[in-house]
């Protein structure tokens, strides 16, 4: 369970006896009132070169408090800027964090955009044990933008205040009005109102960097932004559903199984990522999405055909996907393609490969491209914020939270959660804001937020796709483990904030 700081209350003064005979017994008494909250935050100087510019900077962490309409204090999100120096408020600042839902931002932080670094093996490897070095990062943003990572409430350091329940922030809507508050409060206190604005997320972010996007847009005060930076994409979450009855999240998971063969060395052989991709997609969307909607209708002739194609881009066995109903799941597919040489092979990251108790499960025991990197960062994160910047608390840094219940439901008619898309909320801030522009960044090795559902959402009716890029990289969910991509991420996305 996440802890929470209990509210001090201000003691009642006591009446003195001789005054409290003169009056009514019936005047009321006075209520007590909390006693005011302070805020707990830290800042540090520092220099260092990015994107090959030498840049001086200030880091601060801060919990920014939220108060009900009455002024009361009710939850503590915590944010760490780093705001270039001398200050320019017409310099561009960029809102990010990391997804989960329960996820703290310390991934994107000290792996891909904040000034330091966790370094941990690139090439797939388990990052083992400590120490793990902080390293300078040449590779952060910091040279064309101020960055504010964000962790709302329930992960980090963050967290609610008094009485407050967490779930009063666990939900997509209800977590993006505070993540809102949070950009507009950082806004009036930094003097940032005109400075040009990009906010960023990765995984569950973004699902709610287009849900904050609808909170900051979507009204008459609007907080116009420049850009949305979304990596590893989730807003269409019926298009990755494995569930009984439900075709179309196989069709967007077959072109990841088939760069993830090729990457093993069981399909593709002689062709880059990107051409057998484009193979798979083709026969993903076309043959095999029409032999899925016909379901038991298809004729014996048609499944033998889409069987032999799905094993050829898969390296599955014909037999195996014939005992699927040609129908694998993610889980399934993990356990099966390296079965032969006793391993599995990585949910958000494909490249990696783990070992279970045994090989005759029908999935993995674990993510090994998780376990494979978490000790690193909690270490990293922990270290930087208490030691090198000097923010002093009692609670722990919560890395992947449990946030209880999660409300999936969107405002609108029933069909709208019957069908839980988020892409809509950037389609419309597209059409109204001739200003704004979508960066997707997608690993090709990663199943939790496919490549192909991304597509598939962005290139929905309704979304201009003039203004929406996409971008690839050879690694998979958080593609800046892997060293080349970190700094070609880098690069695509200084470039993107340099071409507004």
């Amino acid at each position: 369970m996440i802890s929470r700081t209990a509210a001090a209350l201000a003691a009642l003064a006591l009446p003195f006896s001789a005054i409290a005979q003169e009056k009514p017994e019936t005047e009321s008494k006075p209520a007590a009132e909390a006693a005011p909250y302070t805020a707990n935050s830290a800042s540090q100087r520092f220099t260092g070169t990015f994107g090959g510019q030498r840049v001086a900077y200030t880091a601060t962490v801060a919990e920014q408090v939220l108060k009900d309409d009455k002024g009361a204090p009710k939850a503590a999100i915590v944010t760490t800027a780093y705001v270039a120096e001398p200050r320019n408020p017409n310099r561009p600042v960029t809102f990010l964090f990391n997804g989960g839902p329960g996820s703290g931002s310390l991934w994107l932080q000290m792996g891909a955009f904040g000034p330091k670094r966790v370094a941990i093996p690139s090439d797939a490897r388990d990052d083992g044990g400590p120490p793990y070095p902080i390293l300078d990062n040449p590779d952060s943003l910091l040279d064309v933008t101020d960055l504010v990572f964000i962790d709302p409430v329930g992960t980090g350091f963050s967290h609610t205040i008094g009485d407050t329940k967490g779930e009063e922030y666990w939900g997509v809507t209800k977590d993006a009005k505070s993540v809102a508050a949070v950009i507009r409060k950082w806004l009036d206190e930094n003097g940032r109102w005109n400075s040009p604005k990009f906010l960023g997320g990765e995984s569950y972010g973004t699902t709610r960097s287009a849900a904050v996007v609808n909170e900051l847009e979507g009204q008459y005060n609007d907080v116009a932004l420049n850009g949305v930076i979304l990596i590893s994409t989730v807003l269409d979450f019926a298009a990755g559903a494995e569930t009984e009855g439900a075709e179309l999240g196989y069709v967007t998971t077959l072109p990841s199984m088939a760069v993830t063969a090729q990457f093993h060395g069981k399909a593709g052989a002689g062709q880059t990522p990107a051409a057998f991709a484009e193979e798979a997609r083709e026969f993903a969307i076309g043959p095999y999405a029409a032999y899925l909607l016909k379901g038991q209708k298809a004729p014996a002739e048609e499944r033998a055909t889409v069987r032999r194609e799905l094993a050829r881009l898969t390296g599955l066995s014909e037999a195996y996907l014939d005992k699927a109903d040609l129908r694998v799941s993610s889980g399934r597919f993990y356990k099966e393609l390296l079965r032969d040489r006793g391993l599995t092979v990585g949910r958000l990251d494909a490249r990696y490969t783990g070992r279970d108790y045994d090989n005759a499960g029908e999935g993995p025991d674990n993510d090994p491209s998780f376990y494979g990197i978490d000790g690193g960062y909690t270490a990293a994160a922990n270290a930087y914020f208490r030691e090198t910047v000097g923010y002093r608390t009692d609670r722990q840094y919560v890395t992947i939270g449990r946030v209880g219940d999660w409300d999936w439901k969107l405002p609108g008619r029933r069909d709208t959660n019957a069908y839980l898309t988020v892409a809509p909320y950037l389609g419309r801030a597209l059409r109204e804001n001739s200003g704004l522009r979508i960066f997707v960044g997608q690993g090709w090795y990663d199943f939790a937020t496919p490549f192909f559902a991304a597509e598939y959402a962005l290139t929905r009716t309704g979304i201009p796709q003039d203004r929406v890029r996409f971008h690839y990289y050879d690694a998979g969910h958080m593609m800046y483990v892997r060293d080349e991509d970190r700094r070609k991420l880098s690069d695509d996305v200084r470039a993107f904030i340099r071409s507004r």
